[in-house]
């Protein structure tokens, strides 16, 4: 029997990568957007029609508890568990520090923290219901050691999920694995915007002289949701290339 994924902002960017090498995998998928309605039922129709799988694709704005509380009753309804999830979704609001308003602080922790902790808290006692799951959170390298003013409040959260991380292998423990990634500069949409010249000098940062691509991200992922991984718990890896 298949196993269920839910995987948060999975049809961009790494959300994306990660939705693909789940399917891969043989998992149905539950895939979470908020405005993308028609790319991710493109998205649906291809990997059903090329890993036979099902897919249930879900809007919801993580910023809405009701939402989110929905999303997981309309999960549950239709596969009956779920044995993994994915915190994926994130926004960032860059601007100077000076320029940061409160409002911008309250959306990106919305999106980035409580959500994922939302999601962690209902499906997490499911799973231990189920005495089994894996949960995976997408956090980042600024929740670590590459810090930039204009994104404090980014930081901020990311650095944040570590810690519900933690905090989530405890209360979870011993049916439940969590674990966090924590990607350095990665080749997305939203990094699309970066100029040439930064992109050259934070390459030049990592060892391996370049950015990410999401694949490499999604296929860690796949990697702590597999049963390779099940002495794996309560870890931070990061995926940035040695940054340094």
């Amino acid at each position: 029997m298949n196993k269920n994924v839910l995987i948060t902002g999975g049809t961009r960017g790494i959300g994306e990568a990660i939705s693909r090498e789940f399917a891969k995998k043989g998992y149905n998928l539950i895939i979470n957007y908020v405005n993308s309605k028609d790319k991710a039922e493109k998205l649906k129709t291809e990997l059903e029609k090329e890993y036979n799988i099902n897919v249930l694709t879900v809007q919801a704005d993580l910023a809405d508890e009701k939402a989110i509380k929905n999303m997981v009753d309309i999960t549950i309804g239709k596969f009956a568990k779920i044995d993994v999830l994915v915190n994926n979704a994130g926004v960032v609001i860059d601007k100077e520090f000076e320029d940061r308003t409160i409002e911008d602080w309250k959306q990106t922790l919305n999106i980035n923290l409580i959500a994922p902790f939302i999601l962690t808290k209902l499906i997490g006692k499911e799973m231990v219901k189920n005495k089994s799951g894996a949960i995976i959170n997408i956090s980042s390298t600024n929740g670590i050691n590459t810090y930039y003013p204009t994104s404090v409040d980014y930081d901020a959260s990311k650095s944040g999920l570590i810690s519900l991380t933690y905090d989530s292998a405890v209360e979870f423990s011993p049916y439940v694995r969590v674990n966090c990634i924590a990607p350095g500069w990665v080749n997305t949409e939203m990094n699309k915007e970066l100029s040439e010249d930064f992109v050259k000098e934070e390459s030049e940062r990592i060892l391996v002289k370049r950015f990410a691509e999401p694949e490499e991200i999604a296929k860690v992922a796949t990697f702590l949701a597999s049963d390779d991984a099940s002495f794996i718990n309560s870890t931070v890896i990061k995926v940035d290339g040695g940054w340094y």
